[in-house]
């Protein structure tokens, strides 16, 4: 709980303790306001939709479990299951029961905005953390996983022992893991 420290907030917000959650909001509303309105697409509905957001942190907080995932991460879900709840209710109030299209109901199987620019995030950190390796190394890593090429594919493209391309690898990976989980 040291390195989350919006953890800690979110134990002593289980408390009743509001300073804790004047602090918790200080801390994650901006990021949260982010999630809303990418989602909701619009201003005024996202500001009330986080409001409603944090109703729910203050009455749940109990149920955060530190050892399951980060508090931001905790906080993220709700967020976007509230305002998914809240999109979702837009669309029934558009569409009657009673179009007589039999398809209209059915799920678009394309991916929706918010999944779009949830993944966009997710490929922008990826790349950041990319950036922190070795020009080289980060180049191995990518022709391993993104174009599948062998071990000693990529020992010939180096110019590099088979070891060291293993070694580039593990090592490469495990920096990609501490990336992404920071």
């Amino acid at each position: 709980m040291n390195d989350d420290p919006l953890a800690a907030y979110l134990n002593d917000v289980a408390g009743g303790d509001r300073a804790a959650f004047g602090a918790l909001y200080s801390a994650a509303s901006a990021k949260l306001f982010g999630v809303c309105l990418r989602i909701l697409n619009n201003r005024a509905e996202a500001e009330e939709a986080l409001q409603e957001v944090f109703t729910r942190v203050w009455i749940n907080a109990g149920r955060f479990d530190a050892d399951r995932a980060r508090a931001m991460t905790w906080l993220i879900a709700i967020a976007r299951n509230h305002c998914i709840d809240r999109v979702r209710a837009r669309r029934d109030d558009i569409l009657p029961d009673d179009t007589g299209d039999p398809f209209a109901r059915m799920p678009d199987p394309a991916p929706g905005a918010e999944a779009r620019a949830m993944a966009q995030s997710e490929a922008r950190r990826i790349s950041e953390c990319f950036d922190t390796l070795e020009p080289a190394r980060a180049e191995a890593v990518r022709g391993a996983y993104l174009e599948g090429l062998s071990y000693a594919d990529l020992a010939k493209r180096h110019a590099i022992p088979l070891n060291t391309v293993r070694t580039w690898l593990r090592r490469g990976l495990l920096r990609l893991k501490e990336c992404l989980e920071s």
